[in-house]
């Protein structure tokens, strides 16, 4: 069993906000699979099953910052391990629609997961970033920007994260951790130049083939004209 957490602030207030990616996804989940959410202890738990593997989707309800003492409680309810848990939560340290998976960590300043590696005394558990990238105005405080709610392009390119996150964790459980960070945690930039190079050493290739083929076709060509007799010669051999 492994428990999929999305962190998140409860309340309609937050609900479009950058801040409750974590919710966003796990909601995204339970919908694809048709789970339904029930309240358990200080958090909304939905059962069931994701890539042949029985999971718990949570959204604690004890405000970001004190996400940890939710989370506890359900892993003695449930009885598993920090390692059998993956936390899902914004990241303003990566663009927005990025997302990372790590195997462990320090809490980057993140309030939610502070309060888990402090609850459960340990910061060795699985987690999947989504960027929310950083405010453009860099006089803008960033407590207002992640309870903000992101518009236009931006908020396009939030939802593309947020489905590239619920599309992960299907991989993750089937997967294992290493082979989904070796497939998802690839910048998109650098992907794209990695590709274009391919392509032009794959056109340069091609180029020099073409060349050396048309070099071995004038040689050929050479080497028919010096094989045929002259006209001098031709009037020598009748003679």
């Amino acid at each position: 069993m492994k428990l999929v957490i999305g962190l998140g602030n409860p309340g309609t207030q937050y609900e479009k906000t950058r801040h409750n990616v974590g919710f966003h996804v796990v909601d995204a989940l339970a919908s694809s699979h048709g789970l339904r959410w029930e309240r358990r202890g200080r958090a909304m738990i939905a059962n069931g099953t994701l890539a042949n593997e029985k999971v718990v989707l949570v959204k604690p309800t004890t405000f970001m910052n004190n996400s940890g003492e939710a989370v506890v409680e359900l892993l003695r309810w449930f009885k598993i391990e920090p390692e059998d848990l993956i936390v899902i939560y914004d990241d303003l340290d990566l663009p927005i629609g990025q997302i990372r998976l790590r195997a462990q960590g320090s809490s980057g300043g993140h309030n939610g997961i502070n309060s888990m590696i402090s609850h459960l005394h340990t910061n060795q558990f699985p987690r999947l970033r989504v960027g929310i990238g950083r405010p453009a105005n860099q006089r803008m405080d960033t407590v207002k920007y992640v309870l903000g709610v992101p518009t236009g392009d931006e908020s396009i390119q939030q939802e593309i994260g947020e489905q590239r996150a619920a599309e992960a964790i299907p991989l993750y459980l089937e997967k294992g951790l290493e082979t989904t960070m070796n497939l998802i945690n690839v910048d998109p930039e650098a992907k794209k130049k990695a590709e274009e190079k391919r392509r032009l050493q794959q056109e340069r290739r091609e180029q020099e083939k073409r060349r050396k083929a048309e070099q071995a076709a004038q040689l050929q060509e050479v080497a028919a004209t010096l094989e045929q007799p002259s006209t001098q010669e031709k009037q020598h051999a009748s003679d």
